[in-house]
């Protein structure tokens, strides 16, 4: 996984709009086009996801955003890791219910 934001080529410029976005309550998924310069002066384009969850911490009028940026081979695995635990806090959950 990438945490490095790529979405600002230099200081000089400002961030970018996502290409597309969806959210669900206070988590939020966004798509963004990047470009990178090679060694050889060619510029390719690729794109990325960043996966942001936003709060504000009890007490404080501050919002907070928590980002995980994501490469294409990285969205599978992510998927993967979040059903597993996702599996296991329902299992564990229904467990308690029968006690």
């Amino acid at each position: 996984m990438e945490t490095k934001d790529t979405r600002i080529s230099s200081m000089e410029s400002a961030p970018t709009r996502p290409y597309k976005e969806w959210r669900a309550g206070n988590v939020k998924i966004a798509i963004w086009k990047n470009k990178k310069t090679m060694e050889d002066g060619s510029e390719i384009e690729y794109k990325s996801v960043s996966l942001t969850r936003s709060y504000r911490k009890q007490g404080e009028d501050l919002w907070r955003h928590d980002v995980i940026n994501l490469r294409r081979n990285d969205i599978q695995k992510a998927i993967l890791v979040l059903n597993k635990a996702q599996e296991d806090l329902i299992l564990s959950d229904n467990s308690k219910d029968e006690e």
